[in-house]
């Protein structure tokens, strides 16, 4: 290669009239990490360069040179797993069997099963902890346990993205959710390389940013190999950000065609924990969801009803966020007692999982409630909301 891609990147921004500032706001990326790429103090990763070659019409040419200047294979993901492995523990440890990895999953399945109930900062630091150690037990050992390890790894980096966001952290959550990415290809699986676009356009949907919503979330359906569930959610996805944009046509189109492809889909929890949302509908949970920000209270307070119906005792954190929502859609629908009914179902359910999200919808509750605060149910849930509001 004739240049290197922070010149490559300079130029197409150049070409395309671009300041930095504006190419930064396209590819939700920080003006000062673009300008450490274009000056070379930092090395470019296949995310930003596939959304910098979107935005610049560069026809691949980012791409192909964020691969040749930092080619995300094995050995380089190992590489620094054997500096984390040193760091953990002195000395080599044994080459693995199936039955140790299998060990290893459901640790990670208990974790995320105590995700579900409690708040993040339980599991952050063990989770963190866990995806250290199974990248450095892959600089260790051979096929196929290596690449078996990193794609676990990949899935506890997802997660932990998620539960970065969900204790606030959004610079924490992109960092985890781009090292799934690079986890998940040295272990020769694209299919977190399409579904970290799914989270990033979710952090985008919290900061009501529609735009960024619908275009990383399409953007997912144009990298990496999607599975018709990760093309599903990434509808899903891209639906909200309609939603949030008032467009309900875009919206329905969007959510219609991610039924079909959920409907169509097969886990692939047999080999390695399944990505994104457990619940048992996620498209009728996500159709309230956004019926509520499309101004149709009563409609989508409706649907919520039923589908929280769906949702097992155990799912505290799903019931704490769609239960906030519904309590929100009746309180929008002008029926003030069954909000603080239902809400009344769902503030333990939120303060257990202490969910920075859930606490974005409990808070835009207060303020609408506000306006009925002489309202007996009103005054009567009101302490207890607020206790909730105000644990940070």
């Amino acid at each position: 290669m004739t240049e290197s891609f922070g010149a490559l990147l300079r130029e197409c921004r150049d070409a395309a009239g671009l300041s930095m500032g504006e190419l930064a706001r396209r590819v939700n990326y920080s003006k000062g990490y673009l300008s450490k790429i274009e000056n070379e103090l930092k090395p470019p990763n296949p995310t930003m360069a596939k959304l910098c070659d979107h935005a610049l019409d560069a026809d691949g040419r980012l791409i192909e040179a964020a691969r040749a200047a930092r080619t995300l294979d094995r050995r380089q993901v190992l590489a620094a797993g054997t500096m984390v492995g040193l760091a953990l523990a002195g000395g080599p440890r044994p080459v693995l069997d199936e039955s140790v990895l299998d060990g290893m999953r459901a640790s990670f399945e208990n974790l995320r099963a105590l995700g579900m109930v409690t708040s993040p900062v339980v599991v952050l630091e063990s989770l963190r902890a866990q995806a250290n150690t199974v990248v450095a037990l892959a600089a260790e050992n051979p096929e196929p346990i290596r690449s078996r390890l990193l794609l676990l790894g990949g899935r506890i980096a997802e997660y932990t993205g998620w539960m970065c966001q969900e204790a606030g952290d959004e610079p924490g959550a992109l960092a985890w959710t781009r090292r799934a990415s690079e986890l998940a290809l040295a272990g020769g699986d694209r299919e977190i390389e399409s579904y970290a676009f799914v989270r990033e356009a979710g952090l985008a949907l919290y900061r009501q940013d529609p735009k960024s919503t619908i275009d990383l979330a399409r953007q997912a359906r144009r990298v990496g190999r999607p599975s018709a569930r990760t093309l599903g959610m990434a509808l899903r996805r891209e639906a909200q950000g309609h939603a949030i944009a008032g467009d309900r046509d875009a919206c329905e189109r969007a959510m219609d065609r991610a039924a079909e492809l959920l409907d169509q889909s097969t886990s692939d929890g047999v080999m390695f924990p399944v990505l994104g949302s457990t619940a048992p509908d996620p498209i009728g949970l996500a159709r309230g969801w956004a019926l509520c920000d499309l101004g149709h209270a009563a409609e989508a307070a409706a649907i919520l009803d039923l589908e929280l119906t769906r949702l097992a005792p155990s799912a505290r954190r799903n019931r704490a966020r769609f239960g906030a929502r519904r309590s929100l859609a009746h309180a929008l629908a002008g029926e003030i007692d069954q909000s603080c009914l239902t809400l009344a179902e769902t503030l333990d359910d939120a303060a257990q999982v202490d969910s920075a999200t859930v606490r974005m919808d409990l808070r835009d509750l207060a303020r609408t409630l506000g306006r009925w605060r002489g309202h007996r149910t009103v005054r009567e849930i009101s302490p207890s909301l607020s206790r909730v509001l105000h644990r940070h």
